[in-house]
């Protein structure tokens, strides 16, 4: 079963050093008004997490969550985390650094069996 959301190894090496700084970190996908739909990567406990959010599962070792409205979109999707040079208009911890994490889909290519046990 592929996995619902990944890493590029240039968005993981800025997690790595954004770790080795902030600590514990988490990812969550904005759907929101000045980047748009952007990962935000945030220390641990900066962030409300609660029932209106899905945890996708874990990239370089930080849980990654949408809104359950977003997911709904996003669920036939892998989502890619990358990065890439240029400044984001978030609050995300990379925004300093003059990069940005971005987020790139792609269809799962599966059976409708697979398809109902990921849109669970």
């Amino acid at each position: 079963m592929p996995k619902k959301v990944i890493i590029t190894e240039a968005a993981e090496r800025m997690v790595r050093d954004l770790q080795s700084k902030h600590g514990t970190l988490i990812f969550h996908q904005s759907g929101g008004c000045c980047d748009k739909s952007a990962p935000m990567c945030f220390p641990e406990g900066d962030l409300f997490i609660n029932e209106t959010d899905v945890h996708l599962g874990k990239i370089a070792d930080c849980d990654f969550y949408m809104s359950k409205d977003q997911y709904e979109y996003w669920k036939h999707c892998q989502l890619i985390i990358d990065l890439v040079k240029g400044r984001g208009a978030s609050f995300s911890l990379e925004i300093p650094t003059g990069y940005r994490f971005i987020t790139k889909s792609r269809l799962f290519e599966l059976t409708q069996e697979e398809i109902d046990r990921i849109s669970k």
